[in-house]
């Protein structure tokens, strides 16, 4: 019988030791600005509950709608693999009753998404994420803070020719406003609208500023201003988040269409872009906890997918040059007399603080130097036959190219660790 040839499904990547560096440093870069900013890590399940999401993102979104996996356990229970970290971070806040403690409180993540969408490039049906979440505080320096987070982000990892898109979908009573005068407006030249937008009209109309159809867009362009229907307190929180953006000198425009692709934003909404693309976002959502029967705790935060920030490291040339970084030390017997020692040998290298390997296969003193070359180690330490003086080794430094016989107490201590 002929054997199955696996491959992976659609819409997934494998993350090969050749490319895993990358995201260390990724990750690294993420964890650096978490700790910067005094944000604690949270790690929620894989699985929630579907109503967690469609509660709380909405009925009429393309998350909930068309994108989201779905699954009925033996239970008979509807879950949902994670479409996003801002809903079950909620719900753990909530649950494990983190408001109780000093407020405003930061969380951030990096775990997987999944989402049912066209693959593309940086656009996968599995995707990781980091998150920040920043909850208790309805301050516009919360909202600026983010946003300059976010920003830090990027510009630890070389990247730079970011701007920051901000928007607000304002309060209930803006958006109802709004609403009302966006739904008359289009309903004049219905026929002009997609198939999602006309849906969208009905259910809910804001949702029609988030669709990139030519035809939509371009009639949008002519729509009325969410901007010009905001109350006296989110037009007077937008200001202080444009003054708080100033303040740190950011690069910035209002985007008075910008609305993102979640319900539940209230008041600020951001996008930070790269020649005219956005690459992540984010925003305000105070009434999330409430609506989940939580506190009404104000909060706000932002997203990172990080394989398109890996696309965007490539197309900006921000990639390190160094490639996946080889052990310290190459422990290689010649004999198979030798090969004893070579357990004793790495576990010493390795408690004294060294990166150390071995084939743990006898082999000749060229076969050995290659082998450690193609490793990328700094050190080849040779063992030779047990009648060889006890304890000593043989050392190359392969960037110097000096051997030297020693016993191997001299070598760790010459090596500082």
């Amino acid at each position: 019988m002929k054997t199955k040839e696996w491959i992976r499904p659609r819409g997934t990547a494998d993350v090969l030791p050749e490319e895993s560096f990358l995201w260390h440093r990724m990750e690294d870069a993420a964890r650096k600005v978490a700790r910067l900013h005094h944000a604690k890590e949270i790690r929620t399940p894989l699985l929630e509950y579907e109503e967690l999401y469609s509660r709380s993102v909405g009925d009429a979104t393309d998350i909930v709608e068309k994108e989201m996996y779905t699954l009925t356990d033996r239970g008979g229970r509807q879950l949902a693999l994670r479409p996003e970290g801002t809903a079950g971070t909620a719900r753990a806040v909530i649950q494990g009753r983190l408001f109780s403690g000093p407020l405003p409180l930061k969380l951030y993540y990096i775990g997987p998404m999944f989402r049912y969408e066209r693959p593309g490039q940086g656009r996968l049906r599995q995707h990781t994420q980091f998150g920040v979440e920043a909850v208790g505080s309805a301050s516009p320096l919360a909202d600026a803070e983010l946003m300059a987070m976010a920003l830090r982000f990027y510009e630890e990892l070389g990247v730079t020719g970011l701007t920051v898109s901000v928007g607000s979908v304002g309060c209930e009573g803006c958006r109802r406003d709004y609403a009302a005068k966006l739904k008359s407006y289009l309903r004049q030249d219905a026929e002009a609208l997609c198939t999602d937008c006309l849906r969208r009209l009905e259910l809910n109309p804001l949702r029609t500023l988030d669709c990139k159809q030519p035809g939509c867009r371009s009639r949008l362009g002519q729509a009325p201003q969410l901007s010009a229907s905001l109350c006296p307190p989110c037009r007077s929180h937008a200001g202080g988040v444009d003054a708080a953006l100033d303040s740190l000198g950011l690069p910035y425009e209002r985007d008075p269409l910008l609305v993102r692709g979640l319900d539940y934003y209230t008041g600020t909404v951001f996008e930070i872009q790269h020649g005219g693309s956005a690459v992540s976002g984010g925003g305000r959502y105070n009434a999330l906890y409430a609506e989940l029967g939580g506190p009404p705790l104000p909060a706000a935060g932002f997203g990172v997918g990080l394989e398109r920030t890996l696309l965007l490291l490539r197309d900006t040339g921000a990639l390190p040059n160094a490639g996946p970084q080889g052990p310290d030390v190459w422990v290689v017997p010649l004999s198979e007399a030798a090969c004893p020692r070579v357990l004793p040998v790495l576990d010493a290298l390795r408690r004294a603080g060294m990166a150390a390997d071995s084939p743990l296969e006898p082999a000749g003193w060229k076969g050995a130097l290659k082998t450690a070359v193609r490793a990328g180690a700094s050190y080849l330490l040779v063992l030779g036959e047990e009648e060889d003086d006890a304890g000593m080794v043989e050392v190359k430094d392969l960037a110097t190219g000096l051997q030297t016989r020693m016993p191997l107490d001299a070598f760790l201590y010459r090596c500082g660790r």
